[in-house]
């Protein structure tokens, strides 16, 4: 096998968290690009077909019936990490079709032919549909970003949930957050850290579904909560 060969054959596993978004996740786990080795769909507590439509398509499918976005990512990855072949590489991807899955393959690039640490999939302003992001998401990405800026010398623009990141690096991380906070402490660890990352520019639609978080007042503030405590906390350190 070529050097170039084996640089471009990495395995690579993708985490959904999914709470309720049966009409979503087939065409979600359907665009997922066939490089990947498996789709891990975790249901938090899902109430409707999320697991049977999930497993309907060829997902591995999960339960995590403690609430919280960092409960599921975590619940994906202690099974990925009681498995015998390990991935290179971790994708994260929500279950509401707001990213577009088969944008994969630019997320992780940067990582197999350049071997950076970290992407981020930017949710860039000039590919996102009209009312994709709500006033207090486009805010909050804004003060967060800003801050750590500010803070950390870093050149975060986005706090997107669609994110590639070395398996390895993933677990040097120590991912400990639960619930809102889950994004905003894997950028801050990788910047401590000292990780090389990326930013690439996504596009981003409106969601099938209501939003958990953004689509309530009370979701939105907890998350606004959660995501300043990390980086005062980080700030500190």
């Amino acid at each position: 096998m070529s050097k170039t060969h084996a640089k471009q054959s990495r395995s690579i596993k993708v985490i959904i968290p999914a709470y309720n978004e049966a009409e979503s996740i087939t065409h979600v786990i359907k665009d997922i690009p066939k490089i990947v080795d498996e789709i891990i769909v975790v249901s938090n507590n899902s109430t409707d077909n999320t697991e049977t439509n999930a497993r309907n398509v060829g997902a591995t499918v999960l339960t995590e019936n403690q609430r919280g976005y960092g409960y599921a990512c975590l619940k994906g990855m202690d099974y990925v990490a009681q498995q015998a072949n390990k991935p290179d590489i971790i994708v994260f991807l929500d279950g509401d079709y707001s990213d577009y899955p088969e944008e994969l393959i630019k997320i992780v690039e940067p990582i197999i032919k350049e071997d950076i640490d970290f992407v981020i999939g930017a949710r860039d302003k000039k590919l996102r549909e009209a009312g994709s992001m709500t006033g207090p998401q486009v805010f909050g990405n804004w003060l967060a970003t800003t801050l750590m800026k500010i803070m950390f010398r870093s050149t975060f623009t986005d706090l997107g949930p669609f994110r590639a990141i070395k398996y390895d690096k993933l677990l040097a991380l120590e991912m400990e957050d639960k619930t809102y906070g889950w994004t905003v402490e894997m950028q801050l660890k990788a910047l401590k850290k000292k990780y090389t990352y990326r930013e690439i520019p996504v596009n981003y639609r409106n969601r099938i579904g209501v939003s958990k978080v953004s689509g309530t007042v009370k979701g939105a503030i907890f998350a606004g909560i959660k995501i300043l405590t990390w980086i005062f906390k980080y700030s500190f350190k």
